[in-house]
């Protein structure tokens, strides 16, 4: 008898332990589960999403994600089929696809980043001597609002968008400017290197802002509106030659040493360079005075995109990380001030002396794209 009783306790002792593993294997299962969601991203976020630590905190709340990159205005011509979201770079062609694809409700809107121009050291002297950029301060003018037109030390100014597209419209060049002729490489015609318009969000949103100063305030709103400012918005853009689709390739290309000395990209990569603790060289940051911020807006194709959208503006730790490559969460501005007290040379964290430019409709800021184009 008491053999036999040490054979039941026995197989019973056994099958408690196999029962426990395989609990706790199901457990470590589910608890490692992930659902994934395919998504169409804006390029300047392609670095975000890449980033380890966002893999590990996307793994951590149950998602994989598995973007491609594409121009913010490419992404209409798209077939989403199979996409569970599209996260183009501002409400514009988000609005555009949420029509096409008969999307309901709020779009999420987890971060924003203003547009701003690079410029080079001497470049930026040189506009702020002409009276085309603000570089005073504390060094500066003592607060007149005039540049000395000499270097103060810091990293930041304000690009006078009304003086600089008159210059354009007048077609100036470099040469004409007063201290160019001290800089060799200050040649040619004075413009801002953009993305295409056609297929890119950032290059798109310079006409918008630049329409809305060179009409006096107004934004475009018919073919009328369109017309006034037709002729300088093709200036713009037919000056720069052949565009890149995205405003990535531009400023690698600024950061590497080659291409213009005036580049527009989003206040996020620089940000994110300076977060990666890279060297910036003599790398000056212009905030137009008239700018528009882009607003990255998710479109959710299916459940499981709208829930991703929604996390990642609620997520503590992916807020923290979106901070880190540069974008500024919606709502909370003292998380991106905080993390970047240490730049205030390169960075204007209060946006100060900057006002935001009302975005035409998609199909306004289309039609205007597609003049400047030719």
């Amino acid at each position: 008898m008491k053999r036999i009783l040490g054979l039941v306790l026995a197989v019973l002792l056994i099958g408690g332990v196999v029962a426990a593993v395989v609990a706790g294997r199901d457990e470590q299962d589910t608890s490692t589960a992930t659902t994934t969601v395919r998504g169409l991203i804006g390029s300047e976020k392609a670095d975000f999403f890449a980033d380890p630590d966002v893999v590990k905190a996307l793994a951590a709340k149950g998602y994989t994600v598995k973007p491609e990159s594409s121009g913010s205005w490419a992404m209409e011509h798209r077939d989403l089929k199979g996409y569970d979201f599209a996260f183009p770079g501002s409400t514009a062609p988000a609005g555009e696809l949420a029509k096409k694809y008969g999307v309901k409700g709020t779009l999420p809107r987890p971060f924003y980043s203003p547009l701003v121009v690079v410029a080079q050291r001497d470049a930026v002297d040189v506009l702020a001597a002409n009276e085309l950029a603000d570089v005073g301060g504390k060094d500066g003018d003592k607060g007149t609002g005039k540049s000395t037109g000499r270097s103060t030390g810091k990293s930041t100014g304000i690009l006078r968008t009304g003086a600089f597209l008159k210059a354009a419209e007048a077609d100036r060049t470099w040469q004409q400017l007063k201290g160019a002729d001290q800089h060799a490489e200050l040649t040619g015609t004075l413009f801002i290197t953009t993305s295409d318009p056609l297929s890119s969000n950032s290059g798109a949103l310079y006409l918008a802002a630049a329409s809305y100063v060179a009409d006096g305030g107004r934004v475009a709103a018919n073919k009328a509106d369109i017309a006034r400012t037709a002729p300088l918005m093709r200036k713009l853009i037919g000056v720069q030659g052949a565009q890149q689709s995205s405003s990535d390739a531009p400023f690698r290309d600024f950061v590497s040493g080659v291409g213009n000395p005036l580049v527009l990209v989003y206040e996020s990569q620089v940000a994110a360079l300076l977060a990666r603790g890279e060297d910036v060289g003599d790398l000056t940051v212009l905030y137009p005075d008239t700018t528009v911020s882009s607003d990255h807006t998710l479109v959710p194709l299916t459940p499981e995109g709208r829930a991703l959208g929604e996390l990642l503006g609620t997520d503590e730790r992916l807020r923290e990380l979106a901070v880190r490559h540069g974008f500024r969460p919606q709502g909370a501005a003292r998380e991106f001030t905080a993390a970047y007290a240490k730049h205030t040379t390169y960075l204007n964290h209060r946006l100060t002396g900057v006002r935001q430019a009302p975005v035409p409709t998609s199909t306004v800021l289309h039609e205007m794209a597609r003049r400047a184009r030719g």
